[in-house]
């Protein structure tokens, strides 16, 4: 019997500043390897023939941190966004990068940045790479409502909602994975979640292996998903 396997994984990468103190590290040292993670999983998702992989990277509360933490995070958000506009060849010209959020929050630099980066990307189809930046769910339910008022539409159903969402054009996340042991999602596309499995991890973000990427595969595998029927 063929395991049954996500199309699109979502994940909340919880715990970088636990694990910075746990291990006598610096945030920004944490947030470093935190970062860097992410290609491993992304690895291992080609590796699992998962196509679509979506990462929450900054949400809109993070802007309430300490200006200082918050400057180290733009740093290492240039410097990785340097990396992946470097790096098309690299990937074989395999994997299109997306941005989805209040990315006009950010610096102008930044801003520019991940401008490139999808442009570059653009054209990649096998597999996607998405991070949701300065996001936060209820913002994007109150922001789709507000362009649904501005385009002066008389009835809102299901659809008309759905193709105002900042993520209209990816599907709905098959899974969602939250690590540090926190067994919420926090505003993690909560229009987007109705019908997603959830997996709870302890570990903290920088500590999840592949060993435990493949326990939430295989836990997937066993859930009936019903949508409702």
């Amino acid at each position: 019997m063929v395991e049954e396997k996500p199309r699109h994984i979502a994940i909340i990468p919880d715990g970088n500043r636990r694990f910075a103190k746990l291990h006598g590290l610096s945030k920004k040292e944490a947030y470093t390897k935190g970062i860097e993670h992410i290609d491993d999983v992304l690895k291992w998702c080609k590796e699992e023939d998962v196509r679509m992989l979506t990462m929450w990277g900054f949400s809109l509360e993070n802007f309430k941190r300490d200006e200082k933490e918050i400057g180290q995070l733009f740093e290492l958000f240039k410097e990785n966004l340097k990396k992946a506009i470097g790096s098309d060849e690299k990937n074989n010209h395999d994997l299109r990068m997306r941005f989805f959020g209040k990315i006009q929050l950010f610096p102008k630099e930044i801003q520019q940045m991940i401008k490139k980066a999808e442009e570059l990307s653009a054209k990649n189809k096998k597999y996607q790479l998405n991070f949701l930046l300065s996001y936060g769910g209820r913002a994007e339910i109150i922001d789709a409502v507000n362009s649904i008022l501005k385009e002066g539409i008389k009835k809102v159903d299901e659809d008309t909602m759905s193709r105002h969402m900042y993520t209209t054009e990816i599907p709905d996340p098959d899974l969602i994975i939250r690590t540090s042991g926190e067994q919420r999602l926090s505003g993690l596309m909560p229009w987007q979640s109705v019908y997603s499995e959830f997996y709870f991890s302890k570990k903290l973000w920088p500590d999840f292996s592949k060993k435990d990427f493949k326990a939430a595969l295989r836990d997937y595998a066993k859930r009936k998903r019903r949508y409702g029927k």
